[in-house]
């Protein structure tokens, strides 16, 4: 108490930092010397605890012990201290590296934060600001807390440089026309390079490695980006948290969304020109969570629509129906699948081969997926009131010849889309149902009659898509005679003339998968099939009847497709799961 009292008595004639009152209370500098030390950081325009641990006044060491003495604080050796032990996200880097703190732990509402001068207000309270909770100092040296604050902050800034830098690629111009809505401030704080660049890597990867989708994903301490390669989500980047807002921004921005509004689910859509005659467009979906905002791309590559029936996987027999069905000049082909399942990419198959200059073809969807020239595409708007349903009747009044209706979700666009189905049009739509029997049973418990249904449905394709085996790696699988009985087969179909195989993994693909395969089961409807409609059969004897004239389900296509050497029969297990 008595060393204060001479501090205050003694006050100097310029106002020192409160390090260097504690250090002369101390004894440890002079008033003269304290003043010196605090010119030359005024004028070299550094912090007092760096000249005077560089000048020699006071060692890092001695000043230390010192703080740890005089306030009370425990006392952190950070040589011994690991720091990948260091917790991320908890303060932002450039505060850390301004005041030369690091943050350690979080307890309760109170940051554990290392710091060399435990008198620096300022530091305090700019930290209670930004992170909204208590400071507990711990005492460490200046020079070795000085070394880990730069290593944090280098591996941060490295792993973004990693995460952006890492191969060869050219990027193409994504349409950018930035929403009106967004000030200015917003929009220069997305305009990150970066972020901008990571961006930019990712959507190029994702197209490379043959992805349907990207997931960015935030969590309270960590943000991960995901690929669906092959139907199966791989982690593909953990960048670091604190880009995850600039992300979110920046991906709103290119997609013409509302970059204010973070409250509430958005849709949008934008385009990668990724060759001088390629354009990639992506559906974009953003969803607020707990810690941020999700983000989903969907890459729409036009380019798939126009492989040919015979990409898709059908078989000879299943072709023969498919085409012979949409060569009908009227009637409704329904398909049906999970979300995934390859249901849009094979209507618009079928319409690109139906696209003719003497063919008037339109389509109502929710959104329009892909781009075709020569077909009408009209995208549903329910809060402006275009339903599915109003787009159907805006058709009819166009003289179409084929109409798409993306989804049949309500017995009005179900009754309009089977009027124009008697009525001289072929419509394609799809159902979410698991296979074709029980899509007949699934329209009947929306209401419609059954003789709607037997005298305007002619076929229904229910789908999966199996990851399809690496040619280069798979190799036979031993699977006993049992098991293969118990998948599905018969005891005719094992007779040692065919080899099941089972997936490897080779650096040409993913855990011994490349690409996937369609499993279909195409059913005509057929006049034994409209009587049981009629008399208001159930799924189960439509399915007897099928069988009978010789319709594949979804798990004897699969088995074939096993059968085929083309995928595994775990695969064909999973996806079809009877």
């Amino acid at each position: 108490m008595a060393a204060v009292d001479t501090a205050q008595k003694d006050a100097p004639a310029v106002a020192l930092p409160g390090l260097g009152r504690a250090l002369m209370s101390a004894g440890k500098l002079t008033q003269k010397a304290a003043e010196e030390i605090y010119k030359k950081s005024q004028t070299s325009k550094t912090s007092f605890i760096a000249e005077v641990t560089g000048s020699g006044a006071v060692s890092a060491a001695d000043v230390a012990y010192t703080m740890a003495t005089m306030f009370g604080a425990p006392l952190l050796d950070l040589a011994a201290f690991d720091p990948a032990r260091l917790p991320k996200d908890l303060l932002d880097a450039k505060i850390c590296q301004a005041y030369r703190v690091l943050p350690l732990s979080k307890r309760n509402n109170r940051l554990i934060v290392a710091t060399a001068d435990p008198t620096d207000q300022e530091a305090a309270e700019k930290i209670k600001f930004t992170t909204q909770m208590g400071v507990d100092w711990i005492i460490a040296e200046y020079d070795k807390l000085t070394k880990l604050v730069e290593a944090a902050s280098k591996s941060v800034s490295e792993s973004m440089e990693s995460l952006t830098s890492g191969g060869d690629f050219e990027f193409g111009d994504i349409n950018v026309e930035e929403s009106t809505e967004s000030n200015e401030a917003e929009t220069s704080d997305v305009e990150d390079a970066p972020v901008v660049k990571f961006l930019h890597k990712m959507l190029i990867d994702a197209f490379n490695m043959r992805a349907s989708d990207l997931h960015f994903e935030p969590y309270e301490h960590t943000y991960r980006v995901r690929f669906r390669v092959d139907g199966e989500l791989r982690e593909i980047a953990s960048p670091p948290i604190a880009i995850k807002d600039k992300l979110a921004s920046r991906i709103k921005v290119i997609s013409r969304l509302d970059i204010s509004e973070k409250r509430i689910p958005q849709d949008g859509r934008m385009k990668l020109k990724v060759g001088p005659d390629r354009v990639i467009d992506f559906r974009v979906s953003t969803l607020p969570t707990l810690f941020g905002e999700k983000i989903v791309i969907r890459i729409l590559d036009p380019s798939s629509a126009k492989l040919g029936i015979d990409a898709l996987g059908y078989e000879p027999e299943e072709k023969a129906r498919l085409l012979h069905a949409i060569g009908r000049p009227y009637g409704m082909i329904l398909v049906t699948g999970p979300t995934g399942s390859g249901k849009t990419v094979s209507l618009y198959t079928c319409l690109n081969l139906l696209n003719k200059p003497g063919v008037n073809i339109a389509t109502a969807e929710d959104p329009s997926e892909i781009n075709m020239p020569g077909v009408n595409q009209v995208n549903v708007n329910e809060k402006a009131g275009l339903t599915f349903a109003a787009a159907l009747k805006s058709f009819l009044r166009q003289d179409p010849d084929i109409i798409m209706v993306g989804e049949i979700r309500d017995l009005e666009t179900a009754d309009i889309a089977i009027k124009a189905a008697q009525t001289g049009h072929l419509v394609l739509s799809t159902l979410h149902t698991n296979d074709a029997p029980t899509t007949l049973t699934r329209m009947r418990n929306m209401g419609i009659a059954p003789f709607n249904i037997a005298s305007s449905v002619i076929l229904i394709t229910a789908q999966r898509l199996a990851r399809r085996l690496c040619a280069q790696c798979k190799a036979p699988a031993d699977i006993p005679h049992e098991a293969l009985i118990e998948a599905g087969y018969s005891d005719s179909e094992i007779d040692g003339s065919w080899v099941t195989y089972r997936p490897v993994g080779c650096s040409a693909c993913n855990n011994g998968y490349k690409g996937r395969v369609g499993i279909y089961q195409v059913m005509p409807i057929s006049e034994e099939m409209q009587r049981i409609i009629l008399q208001d059969g159930s799924a189960l004897e439509i399915a007897e009847q099928a069988k009978r004239e010789g319709v594949r389900s979804l798990r004897e296509s699969g088995l074939h497709k096993a059968k085929m050497g083309l995928t595994s029969l775990e695969e064909v297990l999973a996806v079809t799961n009877e």
